[in-house]
């Protein structure tokens, strides 16, 4: 990449391509990069309107991407852009309701976008927003029931948001549930073990996996949450601790994780069917803080982070 950068974003565009914006090294950034799988090659697009790092990117139906708050360098902001990727161009949406950093933000089947919890500045949030991509505006939902920062959250073949973990101010077990349909949160049983900044993978068989994370070490403990029967189970443990990891579902349900500390440059991969792990090599520099994105031909692009030395990395690898 032509800047090196951790705590970024990186979404597979509908050409292929990817667009990784933001992040930070010695300073927050605003520039924005495509990655061009045909070439092999980086360009630089147009930057955002404002610098973010620990923010979010959300992939629109109309394949316009949302940005939304995050941390500008100066303070966590409540703005939020769309990136167009046919005009290269950046439009400011309304703002939220709340300034956030470090929160989710989850597509929802109406195609409307949540976004819940998070840092905002001066204590950790439950509050959520929706943004709306027909009305351009955000409107401010129920709170969630507990207080997240540096949670995990997917949606649900249901229509439904899941959401946990996190930290409150102390490391949090606890997860619930968003109904967008009655604008209603729910208490879920709770994960075995209390984790911040874990990955969370949703596999073919409805089931959620969630590896890794920090409760003032780093983990290696996964777990998987059955939606069907609101029940965790303890499943194979990864070879190395990790926070700061990234994962993937591969297409052959394998599900990749890279990197974070204390792992450093080791993958490994879960078998859903065995729920072991399974060591697969090392990537070519240690990464903290990267993104992961699966390419269009099955091919795997993780790109930027920093290393064991705290160095920002603007290097990119293919697994």
């Amino acid at each position: 990449m032509s800047a090196a950068r951790d705590r970024h974003t990186a979404s597979k565009l509908s050409s292929g391509k990817v667009l990784v914006t933001g992040g930070a090294n010695s300073a927050v950034l605003n520039t924005v990069e495509l990655y061009d799988p045909s070439a092999g090659i980086w360009t630089t697009t147009n930057p955002m309107t404002s610098a973010r790092k620990i923010h979010t990117a959300t992939i629109l139906t109309n394949g316009s991407v949302l940005i939304s708050a995050g941390d500008t360098g100066s303070g966590f902001s409540n703005t939020a852009e769309l990136y167009d990727p046919i005009s290269s161009t950046w439009t400011p949406t309304g703002s939220m309701n709340a300034v956030r950093g470090a929160h989710i933000a989850v597509k929802l089947a109406n195609e409307k976008v949540l976004v819940s919890g998070g840092d905002g500045g001066g204590g950790f949030l439950s509050t959520a927003d929706l943004y709306d991509p027909i009305a351009n505006t955000w409107t401010a939902v129920s709170p969630m029931n507990s207080m997240r920062c540096s949670h995990m959250a997917s949606i649900l073949s249901n229509g439904s948001v899941f959401v946990a973990g996190g930290n409150d101010g102390s490391y949090l077990a606890s997860a619930e549930i968003y109904n967008p349909t009655a604008n209603t949160w729910t208490n879920t049983a709770s994960m075995s073990y209390a984790r911040q900044l874990a990955t969370i993978s949703v596999l073919s068989n409805g089931k959620i996996l969630v590896a890794g994370g920090d409760n003032g070490s780093s983990l290696n403990v996964a777990e998987l949450y059955d939606p069907s029967t609101n029940t965790w189970t303890v499943t194979g443990s990864m070879n190395y601790a990790r926070i700061g990891h990234a994962a993937t579902v591969l297409s052959n349900e394998y599900v990749l994780v890279t990197g974070g500390c204390t792992a450093n440059s080791i993958a490994e991969i879960y078998d859903v069917s065995t729920e072991t792990w399974t060591v697969t090599g090392s990537m070519m520099a240690i990464r903290q803080y990267h993104t992961i994105s699966q390419l269009t031909n099955g091919t795997v692009l993780v790109a930027g982070g920093i290393d064991s030395t705290s160095t920002d990395l603007n290097s990119a690898e293919l697994y």
